[in-house]
């Protein structure tokens, strides 16, 4: 997943907030750990706590996890998602 990408759904989440709140807080909670996992991984290797590195390399790809997991639950018919459409 790119960055423009992220940026669509962002807009798709921004002008439907008021339908769909949750889905608003979800794609925000995935850019912060998103952001968390690129910023944290410089200050856990100067310290030297490789825990923390392993757990900020699963958060860069949370965004492009989320929607897998996403497409995977619209697909079955157990969700549905209507910013899938603003990924391409």
């Amino acid at each position: 997943m790119n960055v423009s990408q992220m940026s669509r759904i962002k807009r798709w989440q921004l002008e439907h907030r008021r339908e769909a709140p949750l889905e608003y807080h979800a794609w925000d909670m995935m850019l912060t750990l998103w952001v968390l996992g690129w910023m944290g991984v410089a200050p856990a290797l100067l310290l030297h706590w490789t825990w923390m590195v392993a757990l900020c390399v699963p958060a860069f790809f949370a965004p492009s996890l989320y929607v897998r997991l996403r497409e995977r639950l619209h697909d079955s018919g157990r969700l549905r998602c209507d910013w899938l459409p603003a990924l391409v």
